[in-house]
């Protein structure tokens, strides 16, 4: 297994290469770059703000021969010397190989720079978000597996009953609504919008948490992530708990059962000592997907409603302001996370069935 795990690290490498090349030619193409983001917030200022970015005192609009000179669609009327400055300032005035050279080699260092548009570092900006982001896909994804296991479970040994039917009703119904508007449902019961205000409406903390107790702070940060950890998780029931059911039922009508139950073993020992181990490898397959899915994009519409500042809004943020190091570092962190979680999703395999051995399949 310890080979297995060295080959599989060292596959992140060319993997994660792979990903960020691709994304960063197909990004260098797309139209409404960081230097045309700045230009469209030059447009609307005065002539002060355009002499600090030009650091000659260039400030004088350019009219028509001008505009044919610049490949940026919202230069027209700007300095060349200007537009210049602007490229220097974001690094585009090296060849498009050069900034993806230099991009490979810092992310290889783990140093992903500054944001273009909000004056810190990347790594304190994605340090300071990630505390949300992980509290909101790691409780939910929790529960979730909690909850569902034991259901799908249930609803395998009660197939075709009325508790399997009404459950499976609850659970789509559940699946079909958006996780928005439950998270809006739930400000409006729970949060003062018109009922009860039982819960706080935003942020990860309150604003004394520095004086309360230890227990305080962790009632505190628990009361906080009640209701943006349930809209998260009243959607996420329905996969698992199918694909757990399923796989119990798969199993349970597979010939090794019929023959441990004419040996007298009890429900019990066959449910939990045979059929449990076969039937959670699918279950164990989903958890990486189901993490990422969470932390990341699932996350994203919660953290807006809920006023939580965490990684799925920082990305949105960056992907709609084209900054480009904030945009990279993130989809480099979350292709890393996926991949590792998917070495720890082959480990608890072999821990869950200590028959998988995946250095015999070469």
């Amino acid at each position: 297994m310890v080979s297995y795990i060295i080959r599989r690290l060292l596959l992140v490498i060319p993997t994660l290469i792979a990903i960020v090349t691709i994304n960063f030619f197909i990004i260098q193409i797309a139209p409404g770059g960081p230097v045309d983001q700045f230009i469209a917030k030059l447009q609307g200022l005065d002539s002060g703000i355009m002499e600090q970015v030009s650091g000659a005192g260039k400030s004088e609009l350019v009219k028509t021969d001008i505009k044919e000179k610049s490949t940026y669609r919202g230069a027209q009327g700007l300095d060349p010397e200007v537009i210049a400055e602007i490229e220097k300032r974001f690094g585009f005035d090296k060849p498009i190989h050069v900034r993806y050279f230099k991009m490979l080699k810092d992310f290889f260092f783990f140093d992903f720079g500054d944001s273009l548009f909000r004056g810190r570092s990347v790594i304190e900006l994605i340090v300071e978000r990630m505390p949300v982001s992980i509290s909101l896909g790691l409780w939910s994804t929790l529960i979730i597996h909690l909850v569902c296991i034991p259901l799908g479970i249930k609803k395998a040994l009660k197939h075709s009953s009325r508790f399997d039917i009404w459950t499976s009703t609850v659970i789509i119904i559940c699946n079909a609504i958006p996780v928005f508007l439950f998270a809006i449902l739930l400000i409006i019961l729970f949060a003062g919008g018109t009922y009860f205000n039982w819960f706080p409406l935003r942020g990860l903390v309150s604003v004394n948490f520095d004086q309360l107790s230890l227990v305080g702070k962790i009632l505190d940060y628990f009361w906080h992530m009640a209701l943006p950890t349930l809209a998260l998780v009243i959607g996420g029931f329905a996969t698992l708990t199918f694909l757990t059911k399923n796989s119990f039922l798969d199993e349970i009508s597979k010939q090794y059962v019929v023959t441990a139950r004419a040996k007298g073993l009890t429900e019990n020992r066959i449910l939990y000592g045979h059929v449990f181990r076969n039937a959670m490898i699918l279950v164990i397959a989903s958890f990486p997907s189901a993490f990422i899915g969470l932390f990341f994009t699932g996350s994203m519409l919660v953290e807006v409603i809920f006023s939580l500042d965490g990684m799925g809004l920082l990305g949105f943020q960056a992907t709609l302001q084209r900054d480009f190091p904030l945009m990279f570092s993130t989809l480099y962190i979350f292709t890393l996370m996926g991949l590792i979680l998917s070495i720890i999703s082959d480990i608890t395999y072999t821990i869950v069935d200590p028959r998988i051995d995946f250095e015999k399949r070469g």
